[in-house]
């Protein structure tokens, strides 16, 4: 038990390395979604019915860092994943 919450632990530190270091390299250009909605004339009509995200343009609200902005966006999205799907096994899991 205690070696499967190691690698556990281990895997979740590898995670936040990883979104640590891609904050770094995270470009400020629209990715292919907006790219194509820009160059087919509708983003600014998308941009007018946009729902209110909690995390919009992965930087997390209040904070002016940007590189920290992004960091911390993307380890409440792991963090959201994990505990997901940490609670759908345990729903799912035959008693």
């Amino acid at each position: 038990m205690k070696t499967k919450l190691n690698i556990i632990f281990l895997a979740i530190g590898v995670a936040v390395a990883i979104v640590v270091l891609a904050a770094f390299f995270a470009s400020s250009s629209p990715d292919g979604l907006e790219k194509v909605a820009e160059s087919q004339g509708f983003a600014d009509k998308a941009e007018e019915n946009i729902i209110d995200a909690p995390v919009p343009d992965y930087l997390f609200p209040g904070i002016r860092n940007k590189t920290f902005s992004t960091v911390l966006a993307g380890i409440s999205g792991i963090l959201l994943i994990l505990g997901g799907s940490f609670l759908f096994s345990k729903l799912s899991r035959k008693n």
